[in-house]
């Protein structure tokens, strides 16, 4: 139904304004609350997303946001710049960014906005933009703070609708349930904005189910809502133990990356898991070329081509990989980040939610122990995402620096790959430095065949990380 805005509204200014760089990020904006981003800012990105989605015969963007405190304030301000250029907005309200996905594909809106701090610590904000056929990321970015610069604005009035879209989505998630086999699972929302729709889905599932953390809360009391960072799964891992659960499953933020935990409270980092689920899209899309990120393991990438897929290393992050699976025709990508791609059976954007059910149908077929479905993977020894705080306006030279004094100092047998950064590989093993485009760090992981290996390559990674004058917190 057509309503009012949910906040009043505020007097912004349609004149020229200037998005700072440091938050117009290659695949998103992010930076901040009131430091790097502030309502006006949200106002000017609402104005300079209608233009662009006005000058490309659009009319209609879909909005959510997560359950940060300034994620509703964010949502007031990006609607009222989005109907000043014309443009129809509908609210979804408040849910995970593969909600907000959802409503723009199910519903054929041209575009849509998720304002979504995700994996970031609660003092982070930022904008999440996709287009009805594409992500929103590089360039298209960039535009957005040009067209902002010179308040270069389409005009307009248009309206402003609130639909609830719940009920759809968690029917279109169970649709491709294919078992009735009652698993004992734990699910770690981590106070992120999955929350209620977390706890409606698990009432449908056969089995049992234990929440962590469901309720939505903006400060992350209980712990930081990133699954790639071991200590944050020590509850859940805790609980699995205690349950006796088939797994333990746990989610981000705003719920488009995934965390899991096998039956023994062994994390699975999410290559083994693309490997998994690698395993069941081949069955039915033979040859079919699978997409990891730059930071998967060597074990990954040999195993998609065992089982007779072609396997596919790309550049980190959620528009890249998505871009590079449309360009592929690829039914599945994953990144070690935990944002799964499923374009087989599903949309191909990254729903955590739906890649727990995707795992659950993989656990009930095969009446096998997780930990069994990963046994036959070679046993490698390899660090988790160590993370390199620098500063933010120069993480890019500085990787640049150090890709350079690799490359110089490059011997016989090494295989050098600076696709997204620098991925150094060798006979036992490989390791990778590269710039995040979400956070002020840059990130290295080191995987060998041996401890030994794992620590010499460790050695290396100190090396040449010391030479452009920082250290790796191993």
């Amino acid at each position: 139904m057509q309503t009012a805005l949910p906040f009043p509204t505020v007097s912004f200014s349609r004149t020229p304004h200037r998005l700072s760089s440091t938050i117009l990020r290659e695949y998103d904006i992010r930076g901040i609350v009131d430091q790097d981003i502030t309502a006006e800012d949200a106002f000017a990105i609402g104005c300079a997303f209608g233009t662009m989605v006005k000058r490309r015969g659009g009319t209609t963007v879909a909005i959510g946001y997560d359950g940060r405190e300034s994620s509703p304030i964010y949502a007031n301000a990006v609607s009222q710049g989005l109907l000043s250029t014309g443009i129809n907005v509908t609210s979804v309200g408040l849910g995970p960014s593969p909600f907000l996905y959802f409503a723009v594909k199910s519903t054929q809106k041209d575009a849509g906005i998720m304002i979504t701090g995700s994996h970031n610590p609660s003092n982070y904000n930022g904008f999440k933009m996709l287009f009805q056929s594409q992500p929103v990321y590089g360039a298209l970015v960039q535009e957005l703070g040009d067209i902002a610069s010179t308040a270069d604005y389409e005009t307009g009035t248009g309206t402003y609708t609130e639909i609830d879209l719940s009920e759809s989505y968690l029917q279109r998630i169970l649709q491709d349930l294919d078992t009735d086999k009652e698993l004992t699972i734990v699910w770690d929302n981590g106070n992120g904005a999955a929350g209620i729709l977390l706890e409606h889905l698990v009432k449908r599932l056969p089995g049992t189910h234990h929440l962590l953390y469901e309720e939505i809360d903006a400060s992350f009391p209980n712990h930081h809502p990133d699954p790639t960072v071991d200590e944050n799964l020590e509850d859940l891992i805790q609980a699995v133990k205690d349950k006796k659960a088939d797994c333990g499953i746990a989610f981000d933020g705003d719920a488009d990356r995934i965390g899991v935990v096998n039956e023994k409270g062994e994390i699975l980092r999410c290559d083994t898991l693309l490997s998994l689920y690698a395993q069941s899209v081949l069955k039915t899309h033979p040859n079919a070329s699978i997409v990891g990120d730059i930071k998967c393991s060597k074990s990954m990438f040999d195993e998609i081509e065992r089982l007779g897929g072609n396997p596919v290393m790309w550049k980190t992050g959620h528009s890249l990989i998505k871009t590079k699976m449309a360009e592929l025709n690829s039914p599945l990508a994953g990144e070690l980040s935990g944002h799964i791609f499923f374009a087989d059976r599903y949309y191909g954007y990254d729903d955590a939610l739906y890649c727990a059910i995707r795992l659950l149908n993989i656990l009930a077929e095969s009446g096998q122990p997780l930990s069994e479905l990963t046994a036959h993977m070679p046993k490698l020894f390899s660090t988790p995402e160590i993370r390199i705080e620098v500063d933010e306006a120069n993480k890019f030279s500085i990787i640049n620096a150090l890709i350079q004094n690799v490359k110089e100092s490059a011997q016989e047998g090494i295989d050098i790959n600076d696709t997204d950064g620098v991925r150094v590989s060798m006979n036992d093993g490989w390791w990778l430095v590269r710039a995040s485009n979400t956070q002020n760090v840059l990130v290295t992981r080191a995987e060998s065949t041996s401890k030994e290996g794992l620590e010499r390559l460790k050695d290396m990674v100190q090396t040449h990380v010391n030479k452009i004058g920082y250290t790796v917190p191993f």
